[in-house]
Parts: C-alpha cells; structure tokens; sequence
C-alpha cells in the first residue's frame, strides 16, 4: 500500500506541476460525485417518510432534492473528464520524455545493451500508455473514499451495527491486491518472451528484412517462432489472471454475506417498530452503493497497482543508468590512469599535441563475467590516421565504444593528452568527435537535415551541409533528388524518396564530416555498404582529411574496415585478436613481420586476385 500512496503522490505532483487549476477542478468535482450519491440514499428515506407519514410539503421538498443529487452524480464527473483528460495526455507526455532521456541520456548505452534493462524498457514502453487511466483511477479513488465516509456515517446513524458493512469492504481490497500482484509478477515473468516476440513482429512486418523472409522462405519459421512466444507467455499470464478471478470472487462472496445481513438487520428493526421504512430503504441503497464502492475500489486497482509498476521500473530503470558501468558489477573500474571513481568535471583539449593512451585497458561489459577486452597498451599519435582490422568478433567496436566514452575500462585508463577520458565531461567529448559508425541511422528528415544533425549548431547552413558532402564524396546522392537538400527522406514522407543503402550510407558519411575541427574521427566500416573500388576511392579522400585535421589540430582519424587494401595508407595499423592488440604498426613493417595482419592481408589479396 505505501507503494501505492508513493506513486499516488508522484502522480498528483506531477498533474500540479502541469495545471494546479486543472488538477484542482478535477479533484473538488470527482469528490463532489462522490459524495452526492450516498446523498441519494438519504433524500430517498426522506421522501418515503414523508410520503408514508403523508407529509405533502416534506415530500414534495425532497423529490426535486433526489433528482438534483442523481444528476449531480452523473455529471460532475463528466466535466471533471474534461480536466483530467488533458492532464492524463501530459503526463504521458512527460513519462514519454522521461523514457527518452533514460534510453538516451546515460553515457553508457546500458538502456539497451543490458538485458534487464533492455525488458524494463519493453514493459514501460507498453504499459506508460496505459497510464493516461491512471490519473481517473486516482481521482475516482478520492470520491470513492469520501463516499465511502460519508455512507458509513449514514449507515451508523440507522444501526451502529453497520458500520461493520465498510469493513466487510475489507477482503475484496487484499484479494484484489493480492491478485494483481499475482498478475503483476506474471508480467515481469514474461518481459524477456513479449520483448521477444515484438522482436519478431517488427522483424516479420518490416519493409528491410522482406527480401529475405521471401528468399529464404522464413515467413512460417518467424510465424511459428512468434505464435510460440506469444502462446507461452499468455499461458502464463492465463493462468496468472485465473488465479487472480479466484481470489477476487473469494472477495466479493465475504461481502455479499455481509450485505445479506444488514439488510436482514434494518428490515427487522423496522418490523419491531424500531426503524422506518425510510431507514430500511436508506440501507438497502447505502448498502448497494458499498457493493458498488467496493466494486469500484477493486476495478481501479489494476490502474493504480499498474502506476506502482511503471514507478517501480522508472525507478530501477533510473538507478541502472545513474549507476557508472564499465566493470563486470557494473563498477567504473580504477586503473593506473586514476580518478576514473572521481565526477567527469575537465573539458578536453582545445588541440591534441600528445595522443590519446590505453594503458593497461580491460573492458567487460555490465551484467556479463567474460571480458570483451583485455591488456589493451595502446598509444595513438596525435595527427594520425590509425586503421584498426581484425576478425569478426575480435573487440574492434568495443575498442572504438572505449574512445568514443560509451564506456569506461573495467580496469585501466584512456588518456586524452595525459587526461583521464573518465573525466572529461561526456557532453564535451561527445562534441569534439566526429563518427560515421555501420549501422549508421536512416534519418527520414528532408536530405539536408539528415546530414546537418552531424552538426546542430549549423544544421540549417546550406554551405556546411554542402562542404560536409563534398568532403564526403557524397554530393552525387542529393544532385540525384528531385528536390536537392530539400527532399524528404524515406516512407515517413508521402512523397518521400527511398535511397539504397549505398546512399544512406553516403548521406551518413556526410553527417560525419559536418564538423570541421573535431579531436577524434572514427570511421567504423563507413563504406560496408559500397563496392571496393569506391571504398578505396574514399578512403583516400578520408585521408587528405585527416592530413588536414591533424595539422589544424593535431586530430586522430580512426578507420575500421574488413578491406586490408584500403587501409594500407594509414600511419598506424592496429590489429585486434580476441580482445587483445594482436599488432600494431604501419603496414609495411607488419608485412615484414610476418604476423596475423601479413596473413590476413595475403588472404584478402589472393581473393581479389
């Protein structure tokens, strides 16, 4: 229960923040509802006493009074929907924002890489949407309650007796929390498979793996595949609801017996000269409407117990993210660099005159026990151009997610010019580095905005956008749109223009190279997309790129690629093996060397051959 009140009061404040007049419309009418229907039951005992005691005047009196309060009941809470219903929308609204900033907002993608993490995310994203019920649920609880009082008062004035009936009220309310708590716990047990299957769905509906599913014929194994997920899961929850049906009826038989009994209790008082007919018809009302209360209290349950959810999931969701990962506990590390434990308070250098060092650098990432990276002793130059290449799986993205600051080392340092990167302020890394990663994002704006977001301050100069392009070798993607920079993207868009994935990507590469003076530029497979021969035509544009960052401001140029004949320009050539530097050098002392990278070079060549 005080979970309940917790998320209650969070939910209040949240309302007041958005309209206190709102707010305080919809709650004086919601309990102004409450409270006139027990109001009914007492104008009725007046009317029938008057009318048997043939009291014209009193009769006539208490009739309009009866239908006043009937209509009362109907329509405050009409217009208290009026209030309530906007405010319902901003909070989704707000909950919304709060979900994009805990999915976005970490510098660790914990959100989404964690796999409980990943599932708190699931549930939210379905059940905020349900939240909108859950400001009337609470309103509605408030005019229950004082209702709830007031009838219990009436109900003492006819037989102190029956002040027992609220508390008979009592059992269907544990047995409707503990049945959603039963359904609750189905839901959390069944996060992983509905992520899943969703999974599913969107990869089954979805407009990119269509090719595939009909090549391959897959559309019967992901049909199998969903309705077995499906089916499981709502097994469980089936099973989960039935249990909770059971528990709810066992509630509501106590108070049916307690109902029967104190209509029994006034009928024979009457009959024994104690009562009048007005008092019977009273409890017969008053006690019906605690059926009804109770009934009410017991359906809106779900609504509240499903606001305690969403605030618990928030609040775990919060905790994950506000929480330093880097270590197999989800620990920042420590490390010879030092004070990665310390706040992230220093602003990167203006220029890079020494480099940036990996010193005895592990990295496992938060909720797994085997390190993805490990004895990592790198140091890039400032001003080179450094190729990194290595087999699938071998930790070349986990190495480029360490300089990027996604993550901090397990265990040791990377040091910007001597600075620890764990304290340098995310925020300023992140704007002093330029990236064009492989799975880059298909952003549906018009062309010249989906390469200006590489840039926010100067997304809307035509002259950035277009020297970006250029630098990018990318300009021929938008002198083919109908419209230039101006087109709409995608199928967001009626008229929207679809692009291959070769063009995506060049529009990528583009956004890539909006800033002009970044310290740090990584190219992670920024041509996978493209055939070799374009890849190599680019790569050595890259390259006259870098030469002019690195003398502008000593900048690092990081490229990764499959393609060993593409990267043979680079000054430095890192090679990882199964989370270590294998080698590391330019590429002729590595042929020379005789090594893994001499290896898979001849392999390559050979191919191409």
């Amino acid at each position: 229960m005080g979970e309940v009140l917790t998320a209650a009061g969070r939910l209040l404040a949240m309302s007041w923040r958005q309209s206190p007049a709102k707010t305080l419309v919809a709650a004086v009418l919601m309990v102004a509802g409450g409270v006139t229907m027990p109001l009914v039951g007492l104008a009725l005992r007046g009317l029938f006493d008057a009318v048997f005691a043939g009291e014209t005047g009193a009769a006539v009196t208490a009739a309009p009074a009866v239908a006043a309060l009937l209509i009362g009941s109907l329509t405050f809470s009409h217009f208290a929907h009026i209030a309530y219903f906007e405010l319902s929308e901003l909070n989704l609204l707000r909950y919304d924002e709060e979900l994009i900033t805990l999915a976005n907002g970490s510098p660790q993608p914990v959100a989404h890489e964690v796999a409980e993490n990943a599932d708190r995310l699931t549930m939210l994203d379905q059940e905020v949407q349900q939240t909108r019920a859950a400001l009337q649920a609470l309103l509605t609880a408030a005019g229950l309650g004082v209702g709830m009082l007031v009838t219990g008062v009436l109900l003492a004035q006819a037989h102190p007796l029956l002040l027992l009936l609220p508390l008979v009220a009592v059992p269907p309310l544990l047995a409707g929390r503990r049945a959603e708590r039963v359904v609750d716990r189905a839901r959390d047990a069944t996060a992983e498979r509905t992520r899943l299957a969703l999974n599913l769905f969107r990869l089954a509906t979805g407009a990119g793996p269509a090719k595939e599913l009909r090549v391959f014929g897959l559309g019967d194994e992901l049909r199998a595949r969903h309705a077995a997920l499906w089916q499981d899961a709502t097994g469980t929850l089936w099973r989960a609801r039935r249990r909770a049906a059971a528990l709810h009826t066992l509630g509501q038989l106590v108070f049916a017996a307690g109902y029967v009994a104190a209509v029994l209790l006034i009928v024979r008082e009457a009959i024994a000269g104690r009562g009048t007919v007005g008092d019977v018809v009273l409890v017969i009302v008053l006690a019906a409407q605690v059926n009804g209360q109770v009934a009410a209290a017991v359906g809106l349950l779900p609504d509240l117990q499903r606001l305690t959810g969403v605030e618990r999931r928030l609040r775990e969701l919060r905790e994950a993210v506000a929480a330093p990962a880097g270590g197999p506990d989800g620990g920042s590390g420590g490390g010879s660099g030092g004070g990665t434990d310390a706040p992230p308070v220093l602003a990167p250098p203006e220029r890079l005159t020494g480099g940036i060092t990996l010193r005895d650098v592990w990295l496992t990432y938060p909720g797994t026990d085997a390190p993805v990276l490990r004895e990592v002793n790198l140091h890039l130059p400032a001003g080179a151009t450094v190729a990194v290449v290595g087999e699938n799986g071998a930790g070349k993205s986990s190495l480029i997610k360490l300089l990027c600051g996604f993550y901090r080392p397990s265990r040791g340092s990377v040091l910007v010019d001597g600075l620890d990167l764990a304290r340098i302020r995310p925020e300023q890394w992140w704007a002093r580095l330029a990236t064009g990663f492989q799975d880059f994002v298909r952003y549906e704006f018009t062309a010249g905005r989906t390469v200006g977001l590489g840039d926010p301050p100067r997304m809307e100069s035509t002259a950035a956008i277009e020297a970006a392009l250029d630098r990018a070798h990318a300009a021929d993607v938008v002198e083919r749109l109908p419209h230039g920079l101006a087109t709409p993207l995608g199928k967001s868009y009626a008229d929207g223009a679809e692009l291959s994935g070769g063009q995506w990507q060049k529009l990528a590469l583009g956004r890539a190279f909006m800033r002009e003076r970044p310290l740090l530029l990584v190219l992670d497979e920024p041509t996978s997309a493209l055939d070799a021969m374009a890849e190599h035509r680019l790569f050595e544009r890259y390259a006259e790129q870098a030469s002019r960052l690195a003398a502008e401001n000593g900048a690092i140029t990081v490229l990764v690629s499959h393609r060993f004949s593409t990267v043979r320009m680079a000054d430095l050539i890192v090679v990882v093996a199964r989370g270590r530097i294998a080698e590391a050098g330019d590429h002729e002392s590595l042929i020379r060397a005789g090594g893994l990278y001499a290896e898979l070079y001849g392999l390559q060549a050979r191919a191409y051959r």
